[in-house]
């Protein structure tokens, strides 16, 4: 007889189903949850990621294939440019951290680089927590993680997510660095750029932070069990001023700034904790719900549209489904496609032929400001028209 299917092991199962028979789950990334963090609304985007769908197979079989993604040519600069700046044991990454981060300490002359291979994102998560553990035990070394694996949970449902480097300061603490293609000219860099880098690394921190608590709780369990007297035992530090490598002007030679991220962190510490959980998502879905790239297009445009989604202009440069909801958003004639400001502006008005109505006067409550304004507006059009035309 089988043994019991547990809780976890259930939603693995029901994720496997809308994924699809045989279809290998894509992982989700910090890029990917950063988007989804910015918009927590959108529970289609959080069961697709949730169950591993390619959204970008998706897309395509939905007859709306998707512009999102880098290039081949920046994947190769920005990999060639990542094996520059770790070379020689990482020597020149770790000579940046310590000038941009951490000058009191000693000059990294002899760090430890650890190997973390494993099978699997589980086996790589718990390597990588092992060593972290060893730096722990070798205090006043550097230590430097070479694209350790970190997991975070998200909606009920462990993500698992790669930093390019984590690195651990003489003094404990732990920075994550983020290794990116894009050039700092003149010692400053696109801010757009600069912003989405900050918050993909605010998830890094969050997923450390979650680690370095489970690090702390152990410690001082250890330190309970042995009957040890004096100070409590802390938790790791995680630092929230992370480090950014960039190439330098329009050379190859990396540069670093140091990028204070507590903002980025909190926002999307908050925007994850509204995340409804992905397993209440999936219980509320029809039976025989399906995201397979292979379904008829009929069938598998059912299922898809059976997730409600919340579209905003916005994703057009974060989700690989984003023609496929503006098409649907602008069919419905909702004023989201229009963007969030315009939607807070517009109150309970929801579509474009309500506001529309409420502007003639044919609906809508007049004691509303955004009805008044709307009738405001459209007597002060129909004067500026009548003007025109004497």
């Amino acid at each position: 007889m089988p043994p019991p299917r547990t809780r976890g092991t259930a939603l693995r199962h029901r994720l496997a189903e809308l994924r699809g028979p045989d279809v290998p789950a894509k992982a989700l990334d910090a890029r990917a949850l950063a988007a989804l963090a910015a918009n927590p609304g959108c529970a289609r985007r959080a069961i697709l990621d949730g169950a591993g769908v390619n959204k970008a197979a998706l897309a395509s079989a939905l007859g709306s294939p998707s512009a999102f993604g880098q290039s081949q040519f920046a994947l190769t600069r920005g990999n060639a440019f990542e094996a520059k700046v770790k070379a020689d044991g990482g020597a020149e990454l770790l000579r940046l951290v310590h000038d941009k981060l951490d000058r009191s300490a000693e000059p990294p002359v002899a760090a430890r680089v650890p190997d973390l291979t494993a099978t699997g994102p589980r086996g790589r998560t718990a390597r990588t927590e092992l060593e972290l553990r060893e730096a722990a035990a070798h205090p006043g070394t550097w230590t430097l993680l070479d694209h350790p694996m970190l997991a975070l949970d998200v909606a009920g449902s462990p993500a698992f997510l790669e930093p390019d480097a984590v690195v651990v300061h003489p003094d404990g603490s732990w920075t994550v660095v983020e290794i990116k293609s894009f050039p700092l000219l003149d010692g400053s860099a696109d801010p757009a750029k600069v912003g989405a880098a900050a918050r993909q690394a605010a998830v890094y921190v969050l997923a450390l932070e979650e680690l370095a608590a489970r690090l702390g709780a152990e410690r001082e369990g250890d330190a309970g069990a042995a009957g040890a007297e004096g100070g409590s035992v802390s938790a790791p530090r995680v630092r929230h001023r992370i480090l950014l490598v960039c190439p330098r002007d329009f050379s190859n030679l990396p540069a670093a700034s140091a990028v204070d991220i507590r903002k980025q962190r909190a926002v999307t510490a908050r925007q994850l904790a509204r995340l409804t959980r992905i397993e209440d998502i999936a219980d509320a879905l029809p039976e025989g719900t399906c995201f397979s790239p292979e379904l008829p297009a009929e069938a598998l445009a059912a299922s898809v549209e059976s997730v409600p989604a919340t579209y905003a202009p916005e994703c057009l440069s974060a989700c690989e489904l984003a023609f496929h909801c503006r098409s649907r958003s602008r069919e419905a004639g909702a004023v989201t496609s229009l963007g969030r400001p315009v939607r807070a502006e517009l109150g309970g008005l929801t579509t474009v032929e309500d506001v529309l109505a409420a502007a003639r006067g044919e609906a809508g409550d007049p004691g509303d400001p955004a009805v008044a304004a709307l009738r405001r507006a459209a007597a002060l059009r129909a004067e500026a028209l009548e003007a025109a035309c004497r």
